[in-house]
């Protein structure tokens, strides 16, 4: 193929270093799914990496919006590889409701780790979730989207407010016994045009201004009647994320069913959210683990001054970096996942344990598309002036990587959302109580420094005035991140031996005391080759 990869044509699960360490941590059931994981594996590291380029530079989704009688269909027509790919990877939205857990899920994310292709598996997934939990009168709905058979979305964005979900326009009005919705300002509707269902927040008349006055409801794409229920205005034209189409929606009177309460809108609205933060976060820490490895391949096969890459000292600096960034964040958000998967049967007003996991899904949506960002940046240094040219696989997935700190809020709000659950709902003091005993029976000055800073950082935060605890806000978040990314890899040493308590160390030098890496990393092949690539 015309792609550029090294790791193209491989199978990607086999290529994993540090996930299987951790699903044998969280996921009791992981040893019972090798097979399919390598099955899964195949199948990324083939087809789907290359249908990904495909639709990325030459079969990206196109809007029809007329059939031959000139009637407004709105549909995406899209690749015949793009839709037989998308229905094998429907399979990852199953296990969660099929007495599986949210670790195989998110782990399938995971080794997919395409942006576009996840986003429209995500935005079903969390369609069937709020079905599932809030509407169970649609199973026939839910069904669907499980087997792959029809397709959701997640339409909340509006032109006028973006993030800020209480400045909703869209209005529902119930009509003869059936509720419609009124608005033109949906504008970021990824799954636009392949949707045949979608969450929509709007807000029922007389209902109190602000996000508790929004209500959750079901849009299908076709009324009761056959008729289209919604128009697509156009796609948008975007640096990447192009398997999945983003357009923008208008609602005329469309046909729709309310989720749950209508006073619990904003509720069961935030909880599909918390989903799609932490498919944001894995999908992250995928695509860094797909730049990372292409990076491994090019410093053994490119020689420069007289010897191959790997061999410099400051390719291996490099390396390293990737290495402490992986593992860190591969290891807070299965943190986070576990809690979620202990959480998430619970209902509004939730318990304790919720608020936690949601606090948890804020410090690694935010930290992992950090990292995502970076390691991309530095493989595409890595290969040099190749690594900056279309066809190679490090530059598009520097593009995807971009939209990581984005979706489903950017830092400024994971920050305050962060301080909401704190405020209100008191979510840092169970992450005291888990993190410093971790903290505390290692020993070492970098684990006391981890300890230190979140000690110190949610001191800082209680003393401050409402401006200023903002203003400092995102700065706790990232902090607080590192910290329990150092906890959690000294945790991981005591059941995997004493490369994660390096990594660790490691951690904690490079992001909360800002020194340079030490000079044993630099002979340690096993923290910056932690593969062995010839097999």
């Amino acid at each position: 193929m015309e792609y550029q990869s090294y790791i193209y044509g491989k199978n990607h699960w086999h290529l994993e270093p540090d996930l299987k360490v951790i699903l044998e941590k969280y996921w009791k059931e992981f040893p019972d799914h090798q097979e399919d994981l390598t099955e899964f594996g195949s199948l990324i590291g083939s087809k789907a990496y290359e249908v990904g380029d495909l639709v990325d530079r030459h079969a990206r989704p196109t809007l029809i919006m007329h059939d031959l009688d000139g009637q407004r269909i709105d549909r995406a027509r899209i690749d015949p590889a793009h839709r037989e790919l998308l229905k094998q990877l429907a399979t990852i939205n199953r296990p969660p409701y099929e007495g599986g857990s949210w670790h195989h899920h998110f782990t399938l994310g995971y080794l997919l780790a395409d942006p576009g292709l996840y986003c429209t598996v995500i935005v079903t997934n969390q369609t069937a979730y709020a079905i599932h939990k809030y509407a169970p009168e649609h199973k026939t709905w839910f069904e669907a989207l499980l087997a792959g058979d029809m397709w959701g979305a997640t339409w909340m964005t509006e032109t006028q407010g973006g993030s800020d979900l209480g400045a909703n326009t869209t209005e529902a009005k119930m009509e003869s016994g059936t509720w419609r919705l009124y608005g033109e300002e949906k504008s970021f509707a990824s799954n636009a045009g392949l949707a045949d269902l979608a969450l929509v927040t709007a807000r029922p008349e007389g209902a109190i201004q602000g996000p508790k006055g929004l209500a959750l409801f079901i849009v299908p794409r076709l009324s009761q009647q056959g008729n289209l229920n919604f128009t697509v205005r156009r796609f948008k034209e975007k640096s990447a994320t192009r398997a999945v189409p983003t357009g923008e929606v208008e609602m005329e009177g469309s046909e729709a069913y309310l989720v749950g309460e209508a006073d619990q809108g904003i509720y069961y609205t935030l909880e599909v959210l918390s989903v799609a933060r932490l498919a944001n976060a894995i999908g992250a820490m995928g695509l860094a683990r797909k730049a990372h490895l292409e990076s491994l391949y090019r410093v053994h096969e490119r020689k420069a001054f007289g010897r191959a890459l790997v061999e410099h000292p400051l390719v291996r600096r490099d390396l390293t970096d990737l290495a402490v960034r992986l593992a860190g964040g591969l290891s807070l958000v299965f943190h986070a996942i576990e809690r979620f998967d202990n959480a998430w049967n619970d209902l509004p007003p939730y318990t304790s344990d919720y608020h936690y996991a949601r606090f948890l899904a804020h410090l690694a949506k935010n930290r992992t598309a950090d990292h995502a960002a970076e390691t991309t940046l530095l493989a595409m240094e890595l290969f040099g002036g190749l690594g900056f040219l279309d066809e190679v696989a490090v530059a598009r997935l520097h593009r995807e990587a971009l939209i990581t700190p984005i979706w489903e809020g950017t830092s400024n709000i994971q920050a305050l959302d962060m301080l909401e659950a704190m405020q209100k709902k008191g979510a840092h003091e169970p992450f005291l109580d888990e993190f410093i005993p971790l903290l505390e029976g290692v020993g070492t000055p970098e684990a006391h420094q981890a300890r230190q800073t979140i000690e110190r950082t949610l001191g800082q935060l209680a003393t401050l005035e409402a401006e200023h605890v903002q203003w400092y806000s995102k700065d706790a978040l990232t902090r607080l991140a590192d910290a329990a990314q150092v906890a959690l890899l000294y945790a991981l040493a005591e059941i995997a031996g004493e490369r994660y308590a390096k990594l660790a160390a490691l951690y904690a030098l490079r992001f909360l005391l800002h020194e340079p890496y030490p000079g044993w990393a630099y002979k340690d092949e096993e923290i910056w080759l932690p593969i062995d690539i010839d097999s």
